[in-house]
């Protein structure tokens, strides 16, 4: 029993961690918009993300060079959808919506969808008891969306990054898929390293047409470098890592609900950086989330169990392992 118990748990604990993480990212997105371009500030991150995963990653990545050239179209694929597109989606989206929308937006929209995919291409059960809990963080984000007034979900009108957002939310529910079928003997830290540095190369060339068609100026300094700092080894290398071995834990449509987890934290970010006051409709929105995430996390009873497959002991054994 505790041996079935000890990988769901650090599976919940790694999802957590990822979204704690996270949760800046959309403060970052919003702050830095009148100041970085979101494909030269995403291209920055990943740069950095890249060159830290260096003496992570690289002896792993040469071990294993025969085993990525023969899965290379997965990790592209990967790499295009959730590092190259989804935070560029996420930046290019702050420069028109607020961060706590960013937030509520992407994490209602991403578990659908990952739930949706998961369906489709794994072909994973969704328990009864899962999809209320779903629902119930639905409800929650809902509630945080509406700022407790029916009137205003019902004229609620979505705004161009909210659209942006949307696409951000669908790119990283491909990468939960794509993450999902990685092969188990392919260690997380070259996963992470061959995805990083596709996706960079991806994002270079992108950035220099970004600057050939509006030339800009970049706000060289601390800041800046903090903020770079903060996305490519926080929210990048440290972030990945954690979800990634949550994914192998849990599974992707398991894991993506606790992305719902993100616009909790950013409002206590909120609080706490910027001075923000949470109501009660913020604290109710909140619980309706954590409880969605403990229902949708419950083992229901004890009998009849099913050992886990084949596959599902060989992601858990590189997960343990690595």
């Amino acid at each position: 029993m505790l041996l079935q118990q000890r990988p769901a748990a650090r599976g919940i604990a790694l999802a957590v961690l990822a979204t704690l993480i996270w949760s800046g990212n959309f403060i970052v997105a919003r702050y830095s918009s009148q100041s970085v371009p979101p494909v030269m500030l995403a291209a920055l991150r990943w740069s950095c993300a890249a060159l830290l995963m260096l003496p992570l990653g690289a002896a792993a990545f040469w071990r294993q060079r025969q085993l990525v050239q023969q899965h290379w179209p997965l990790l592209l694929l990967a790499a295009f959808t959730g590092i190259s597109v989804f935070n560029t989606l996420v930046y290019v989206a702050g420069h028109y919506s607020e961060a706590i929308m960013l937030a509520l937006i992407g994490t209602t929209s991403s578990p659908v969808f990952s739930f949706t995919l998961a369906r489709i291409f794994l072909k994973e059960k969704i328990p009864p008891q899962r999809l209320a809990g779903l629902l119930l963080c639905i409800g929650g984000i809902l509630l945080l969306l509406s700022r407790g007034s029916w009137q205003t979900l019902l004229h609620l009108r979505f705004t161009k990054g909210d659209w942006w957002i949307l696409g951000a939310a669908l790119s990283f529910a491909v990468y939960n898929i794509l993450a999902r079928k990685k092969p188990a003997e392919l260690t997380p830290a070259t996963f992470l390293f061959s995805t990083f540095w596709m996706g960079t190369l991806l994002l270079l060339p992108a950035a220099a047409i970004e600057y050939m068609w509006q030339p800009y100026s970049l706000p060289f300094g601390w800041q800046l470098a903090g903020i770079v700092l903060y996305l490519g080894l926080g929210t990048s290398v440290i972030a990945f890592f954690c979800w990634n071995k949550a994914i192998a834990y849990l599974g992707a449509a398991r894991a993506a609900i606790f992305g719902n987890l993100i616009p909790i934290f950013s409002s206590l970010e909120a609080v706490w950086l910027l001075g923000e006051t949470i109501s009660w409709m913020h604290l109710a929105g909140m619980l309706l989330v954590i409880g969605g995430l403990v229902l949708a996390n419950l083992r229901m009873g004890t009998g009849n169990k099913k050992q886990p497959t084949s596959a599902g002991r060989q992601r858990l054994a590189a997960a343990e392992k690595h």
